[in-house]
């Protein structure tokens, strides 16, 4: 019997960018797995995790590559742009050269992907206000000119990281069913998925109700 997870109504996909230590695979493993490791070891390339959520009635899976933030890797990095729906750009609220920086990340991300490609600016490490660096009106004002979502959060605490994701998630499920994005077209990072049979669907239910015993 194939496992729930491999049932859904879309797959959007996502690439998480920024500098290094800013806290990119911090928030990815916050969202996918409600973990927060002190000890988390810089990415290496590109790590891979995936997540599904109920959305309108939907079952939507979040596809989302963690990229390494460090020079080496961006040729790597770049070849996951053309493939993903949405970019999350992450910058440590304490590290001001790290938001300098996000506008070089912005323009690698907007000449390697397609134009339709949605981008949420991420202010993280919340939990070290008294350490800031970069005030929220600076990320806010950059995001209105970009035309960016715009969100500050914790990885440590959980703070709007889930907000990140889903969010972005709403966003392009508009798009779908507005026509502005077209599944059918193979780099526009978003694909329907496979939904259960009635069969499937019980045997489910079945288990679920065995399980709760």
């Amino acid at each position: 019997m194939a496992n729930r997870d491999d049932f859904y109504n879309y797959l959007f996909k996502y690439i998480v960018v920024g500098d290094v230590g800013v806290g990119k695979t911090c928030i990815t493993r916050q969202f996918l797995y409600h973990e927060f490791d002190t000890k988390q070891l810089t990415t290496i390339g590109v790590d891979y995790g995936h997540k599904t959520l109920p959305l309108y009635g939907r079952k939507i899976k979040i596809a989302i590559w963690d990229t390494a933030g460090q020079e080496a890797f961006k040729s790597i990095a770049r070849s996951y742009y053309t493939g993903a729906a949405a970019c999350v750009l992450v910058y440590n609220i304490t590290n001001r050269d790290s938001f300098l920086h996000v506008s070089e990340w912005l323009k690698e991300a907007r000449l390697n992907s397609g134009s339709r490609m949605l981008f949420a600016l991420v202010g993280n490490k919340t939990d070290l206000e008294l350490n800031r660096q970069v005030d929220r009106v600076e990320g806010e004002t950059f995001s209105y000119r970009n035309s960016l979502l715009f969100f500050e959060t914790s990885a440590k605490t959980a703070s709007n990281v889930s907000d990140v994701f889903e969010e972005l998630a709403r966003q392009l499920y508009r798009k779908v069913l507005s026509g502005e994005i077209d599944v059918n077209r193979p780099m526009s990072g978003v694909r329907l998925g496979r939904k259960m049979s009635k069969t499937e669907m019980v045997k489910t239910h079945a288990n679920d109700c065995c399980s709760s015993n």
